[in-house]
């Protein structure tokens, strides 16, 4: 399996990069399939030196879908090791969750006579949700340059091609980027939706409908 190492605003130590080497021999073992784990570090310094950090990101490719795992600590090190932990946690619950469908198959079910799904929780987003993507006035806290506007509050925004798939292959996507939620174009519709983790194997999912009503509608 390659390996690859990166530092955004930190440089690579032959130290860190030994320690990653030898910790990808952890993930190849799990993964003997897998090609390529990318690793990334990220450092941050926050405004006034009030703290910094260190962000591991790991990427595994390979035949199927991609696994990600992230963590931050002060020490790279300790990074490392969470992320380490977080991806080898997402592939042993990959390969458990294979197995159990093997053994036990669940799960939604398309029924093809009436359109409906069954096995899994499908609830309409609410009104207030429906609204806000609608006219765009989500609202999204920045940070200025400005210290009289300076939030502590930072919020991190990520954009994805969007992707079409069914609610079963979000799922195991979901599963894979060790993520709570995941969001997907449903092959069947043609529309935004979400698929999130409940408690024990159980998922939900939420689907915006095809055309939100106007504001004013809403208002009334």
């Amino acid at each position: 399996m390659e390996t690859s190492i990166v530092g955004v605003g930190v440089s690579i130590s032959d130290r860190f990069r030994t320690v990653a080497e030898e910790k990808s021999t952890r993930v190849e073992h799990l993964a003997p399939r897998a090609q390529r784990l990318d690793i990334k570090v990220t450092h941050r310094a926050y405004r006034n030196g009030s703290r910094e950090e260190e962000t591991v990101e790991l990427t595994l490719t390979g035949k199927g879908p991609v696994i990600r795992a992230e963590a931050t600590d002060h020490d790279k090190f300790a990074a490392l090791d969470q992320a380490v932990d977080k991806l080898s946690e997402q592939i042993r619950r990959a390969k458990e969750k294979r197995v159990d469908a093997r053994n036990n198959p669940r799960g939604a079910k398309f029924e093809k006579g009436t359109g409906s799904l069954a096995g899994i929780d499908v609830q309409p987003a609410p009104l207030d949700v429906v609204q806000a993507v609608a006219t765009g006035t989500i609202p999204i806290v920045s940070q200025a340059e400005d210290d009289e506007d300076y939030t502590p509050v930072v919020i991190r925004t990520k954009e994805f091609d969007a992707e079409w798939m069914t609610v079963e292959e979000a799922v195991d996507r979901m599963e894979l980027v060790g993520h709570d939620f995941f969001l997907f174009i449903d092959a069947r519709t043609d529309f935004p939706s979400v698929v999130y983790r409940r408690k024990g194997w159980d998922y939900g999912h939420i689907a915006l409908s095809a055309v939100a009503p106007p504001a004013a509608e809403l208002a009334s």
